[in-house]
């Protein structure tokens, strides 16, 4: 029963229920998204160890470790965003829970590096799921004038979790072991599919008629897979320069192709119609860039504490990582308050320049640097994370109706995996063009040679690798000022209750 004809009985008793809801939503969506976003990073610190504990596994087969769980997050959200349109956002989300669980599970067991890598795409295939359907959740849960908030808080568990996996990874390696940096996963992985199983609900209206864009996927996955085959083998000398040229121009190639599928077919993978909404397409331009900057962070910053400027433990150089999740937790939620009050585009350009100012003083770490020398620059840049990121996917959001939040919120996040696991080729491309791959090989792998590896050209890489940086933050102010101010055009079209969903 809904409308003025219920009694006073009633509206109390349903009230406290929207508002608990909204709350399970929260806590379920950040917790599922936190656990997904560290399990990209965690694995970075502990590298050397699996080196050492999976004999023959070669720095290639170490590198796609990393890269393939970005790489196939990146190549699914799109096409489960649609699914989840279909076929229910939190049915799919659970299904992801589950997935991501028995992921970590065969990680834990894994014999071999192949073996691994085979079981991080497991784990990427759930994440996919979970990252497809969280803020489509939270879109349907809170009201309009509540969703920067609740989506501040849940985008910002992305990038939290995505840096301090390098702390816990550290931990865990050092403490537990290697194995245990996805065992750890598994009681948190049971809860919380329980947990959405028997408490999140269908409550946006359901599109049996979408399809799956199988020529879409297909060109998409090939393009990134080329491009990145191409940056990470030649790079380390594993192929030719010719072959690694042809292979980058055959991805470009099929990106190109993606791009014209996308207008001819009935259900695409992108909608491209979501483009023509100028809050969608500026905001997604900016999210785009800003994951393409801070992408190569925390992967590059490792190797800076870990190689040759300090020989830092992995829970040492953990350690000097944590004042960037801390600022980013700390303003996140503030700047996500904020820009319900007061739109996003001054908070979002605010953001950009204060990472951009952070990067830029990081151009200047030398074999010197203290930890207290460089604290300014790790709150500048995580400080703009947190200002940037939920008042931009706010207005991504907001600007869609609510029956395609769920490929909206899908195409954003392809957009930010797309981005990071570039920004990891593009750091790897600048590495391998300054050292040699048997340095290269000591840097990233962290087999003790520190001290013998030449400290100019790894420093000169890692400079250039945050100025680039700094300079992709900068252009991301740009379809940030074009971005119009003020409330989006869905939300005066459909009313104050443009999530719509919520009392059905």
């Amino acid at each position: 029963m809904s409308g003025p004809g219920r009694t006073a009985a009633q509206r109390s008793v349903v009230a406290p229920r929207r508002i608990a809801y909204k709350w399970i939503a929260l806590s379920n969506t950040t917790v599922g998204t936190l656990m997904s976003a560290i399990d990209g990073n965690i694995v970075v610190i502990a590298l050397p160890t699996i080196a050492r504990e999976l004999p023959g596994t070669s720095l290639l087969e170490l590198l796609w470790i990393l890269l393939g769980y970005s790489l196939v997050t990146s190549v699914v959200l799109l096409s489960f965003g649609r699914l989840s349109d279909q076929f229910g956002r939190a049915r799919l989300y659970t299904l992801g829970f589950a997935f991501f669980t028995l992921g970590s599970f065969l990680c834990g067991l894994a014999q071999t590096g192949d073996e691994l890598i085979a079981f991080r795409i497991v784990q990427a295939i759930g994440a996919g799921f979970i990252f497809s359907n969280s803020a489509a959740i939270l879109t349907d849960a809170f009201p309009a004038n509540e969703r920067g908030k609740a989506l501040g808080v849940n985008q910002i568990s992305l990038v939290i979790g995505a840096i301090s996996g390098l702390l816990l990874g550290g931990v865990l390696t050092s403490v537990a072991g290697w194995r245990w940096i996805f065992f750890v996963n598994i009681p948190i992985g049971i809860i919380g599919t329980v947990w959405s199983h028997y408490q999140l609900r269908e409550l946006a209206a359901l599109d049996s008629s979408q399809r799956i864009d199988w020529a879409g996927n297909a060109a998409f996955a090939g393009g990134l897979i080329a491009i990145l085959v191409a940056v990470t083998f030649g790079a380390l000398g594993a192929i030719s320069a010719t072959l690694a040229g042809a292979l980058f121009a055959l991805g470009a190639a099929l990106l190109v192709a993606f791009g014209l599928i996308e207008t001819r077919v009935d259900h695409p993978m992108f909608d491209l119609g979501l483009f023509r909404i100028r809050e969608f397409s500026a905001s997604s331009i900016a999210m785009f860039l800003n994951a393409l900057a801070r992408g190569a962070f925390s992967f590059v910053l490792v190797f800076y504490l870990q190689g040759p400027p300090h020989d830092l433990s992995p829970i040492t150089a953990g350690l000097y990582l944590v004042p960037v999740s801390v600022s980013l937790a700390a303003f996140g939620p503030i700047s996500g308050s904020l820009s319900d009050r007061w739109g996003p585009s001054g908070l979002a350009i605010t953001g950009l320049v204060v990472s951009a100012i952070g990067f830029l003083a990081l151009t200047n770490v030398g074999p010197g640097t203290t930890f207290w020398e460089l604290l300014p620059a790790f709150v500048l840049v995580g400080a703009g994370m947190g200002i940037f990121a939920s008042p931009n996917r706010a207005a991504m959001m907001n600007a869609v109706a609510p029956h395609r939040r769920g490929i909206a919120a899908g195409t954003g996040t392809t957009l930010i995996n797309a981005g990071t696991t570039l920004s990891l080729g593009l750091a790897i491309v600048v590495m391998g063009r300054s050292m040699s791959t048997a340095d290269l090989e000591g840097v990233f792998l962290g087999l003790g040679r520190g001290a013998a590896l030449p400290l100019d050209p790894f420093l000169a890489a890692v400079h250039l690798v945050f100025f680039v940086s700094a300079g992709l933050l900068l252009a991301a102010v740009i379809p940030s000022v074009w971005r119009r101010r003020g409330r989006p055009r869905t939300d005066r079209a459909s009313g104050p209750d443009s999530g719509g969903t919520l009392g059905k």
